[in-house]
C-alpha cells in the first residue's frame, strides 16, 4: 500500500473531500496565483492515486466554492479575484474582537432544554440565574459560528430587546450599569458534528475553532458564558508578539 493509500485510510472524510481540500490549501498559500491554470485532471490522478471520478468531484465542490473556473478543452484556472474568507481575527484584546464582530447577525434557535453553563475554577461565579441564547451568526448572509451563551438574566434585562437582536457581546460592553473586571477565552481546535455541520453548511468533521469564553463583572460573577464554534475557514488568529516582551532593557512592552 502507497503512502497516500496509508494516509486516506487514517481519515473517514471521503477521498474527495480530503483532496479538494488539499487543492484549496495550494491556492490559499498562493502555490497556484489567481488566473493560473492548476494541474490537469490526469496530473492530479496520479499525484493522488485515485480515480478520475473523484478528481472531478474535488474539482466541482471548488468551482462551487468560487476558488476555480473550468474551461472546456483548456482546463482548470484558478479564479481571478479570490475572497479572502478568513475574516474573523480572534484577537488578543477586548476591544480589537468587538471590532470585529459588533456587526454580525445572529438567527436565534429555540432550545427547549438549554444545558447549564460550564464554569471552571477560575471562571468566577455562577449567577443566580440565567437566560440562554443560542444562535446561528453571519456574516453577509453566510454562517460562520453557532453560539450558545449563557447571560445573567439581570443583565439581560437591562436590554432584553437589543440581546435578542443582536450579538449578545458588543452590548454588554455597552451597558453603562455594568462593569466588566475580566474576561477569558480559550481556543482549542475542533471538527464539526452533525449539528454544527448543518447549521455552518460544512461537511462533517471539518475543522472548527472552539472557544469558552467567559466575563465576570467586579463581584466576580460571570455574567457572560459563551460556548463558540467557528468554522475552520474564517478563523485567523492575529498576535503583536513584540508587544509582550517586557520593558528590560529598553524593549517594548
Amino acid at each position: 500500500m502507497g503512502r497516500l493509500k496509508k494516509t486516506y485510510k487514517r481519515s473517514n472524510i471521503p477521498l474527495y473531500l480530503q483532496i479538494a481540500s488539499t487543492l484549496r490549501r495550494r491556492i490559499e498559500t498562493g502555490h497556484w496565483k489567481p488566473g493560473c491554470q492548476i494541474s490537469t485532471i490526469e496530473e492530479l490522478e496520479r499525484e493522488f492515486e485515485v480515480a478520475r471520478v473523484t478528481v472531478r468531484q474535488a474539482l466541482d465542490m471548488l468551482q462551487t466554492e468560487g476558488l476555480v473556473r473550468r474551461q472546456q478543452g483548456k482546463g482548470t484556472f484558478v479564479t481571478k479575484q479570490i475572497k479572502d474568507k478568513r475574516w474573523l481575527r480572534l484577537e488578543i484584546g477586548l476591544s480589537s474582537l468587538l471590532e470585529t464582530i459588533v456587526d454580525n447577525v445572529p438567527n436565534f434557535i429555540d432550545v427547549a432544554n438549554p444545558p447549564p453553563p460550564r464554569l471552571g475554577a477560575d471562571d468566577g461565579e455562577p449567577a443566580d440565574e440565567y437566560i440562554y441564547l443560542k444562535s446561528v451568526q453571519t456574516r453577509n448572509k453566510e454562517p460562520y459560528g453557532l453560539v450558545s451563551v449563557h447571560l445573567a438574566k439581570r443583565v439581560f434585562e437591562m436590554a432584553p430587546d437589543a440581546f435578542r437582536s443582536r450579538t449578545a457581546l458588543p452590548i454588554l460592553s455597552e451597558l453603562k450599569d455594568v462593569t466588566i473586571s475580566r474576561a477569558h477565552q480559550t481556543l482549542v481546535i475542533g471538527s464539526a458534528d452533525m449539528e454544527a455541520a448543518h447549521l455552518l453548511k460544512v461537511h462533517l468533521n471539518a475543522p472548527t475553532a472552539e472557544v469558552h469564553c467567559v466575563v465576570a463583572d467586579d463581584d466576580n460573577v460571570a455574567i457572560y458564558v459563551a460556548e463558540i464554534i467557528y468554522r475552520g475557514d474564517c478563523i485567523k488568529f492575529d498576535i503583536e508578539l513584540l508587544q509582550y516582551l517586557s520593558n528590560e532593557n529598553g524593549k517594548r512592552s
